[in-house]
């Protein structure tokens, strides 16, 4: 047995497979890595609410970090830290994505709103917000927006596809909501594994002991991780356990 202790997961492109289900393989592996005494975790940009499905599939009782590492939880339901986005600058965020007139959305706590359904400037100061996003087909608009977004210097910047941005508070990534865990844990990141498939998952790959990309993963993060498994369709998750983890 290895000396890893926890395995951080990003759930899609990663553990899912595109029709968004958990397959038999990944799910008898993860339950092997409990069974061997290593806590399994998920480390999402989703909001909370759309995790609960899998969670109650699972069965899972640990740690969780949810909205890129705007919130870390000490079991579902038992919230340990919450980083939020100022309210001001949602607005501004709003304001850029309708200036690039580009699919947007908003977490906040309790809530998500989109395009489709989007708040007044009252509704959205009463809010508290966790993360927003960008998606466009047109690079050109979305590297603008980008840019501008950079220079404001207050926000991190990623992506969970090509086409989107993801922002949240500065300083904000999965890679520090998987550091609150392993404080409450007492280990340390050395003895982590995390796999992801895109950009919003290049910290806590960089930071663990072992940084796994999916096979789909974008190319940049194949690059920076330790090393690559299978896609999400062939069961990267559990072949990655059962080659590091349960060794």
């Amino acid at each position: 047995m290895g000396n890893y202790k926890l395995i951080a997961l990003d759930l899609d492109g990663t553990l899912l497979t595109e029709e968004k289900t958990i397959s038999t393989e990944n799910r008898a592996a993860l339950t092997e890595a409990q069974e061997a005494g290593i806590t399994v975790m998920f480390s999402t940009g989703r909001g909370v609410q759309n995790v609960l499905q899998y969670i109650e599939e699972l069965q899972l009782t640990s740690p969780l970090v949810t909205v890129n590492g705007g919130e870390v939880w000490k079991r579902p339901g038992e919230l340990h830290v919450r980083r939020t986005l100022d309210a001001a600058l949602i607005r501004r965020m709003h304001k850029l994505a309708e200036q690039y007139d580009t699919w947007f959305w908003g977490y906040s706590v309790g809530g998500l709103y989109n395009k489709e359904q989007w708040l007044t400037d009252e509704e959205t100061e009463a809010k508290e917000w966790l993360k927003f996003g960008y998606f466009t087909e047109d690079m050109n608009s979305l590297g603008k927006i980008h840019e501008e977004l950079a220079a404001w210097g207050l926000l991190e910047l990623t992506n969970s596809h090509p086409s989107n941005i993801e922002v949240n508070p500065k300083g904000v990534t999965k890679a520090s909501g998987v550091r609150e865990v392993c404080a409450m844990l007492g280990i340390g990141m050395s003895q982590v594994i995390a796999m992801g498939d895109s950009l919003n998952d290049e910290s806590m790959i960089r930071e663990a002991g072992l940084g796994i990309a999916m096979g789909n993963a974008q190319e940049a993060v194949k690059q920076f991780a330790d090393t690559v498994t299978l896609t999400n369709e062939e069961h990267g998750v559990a072949h990655a356990i059962r080659k590091y983890a349960l060794v």
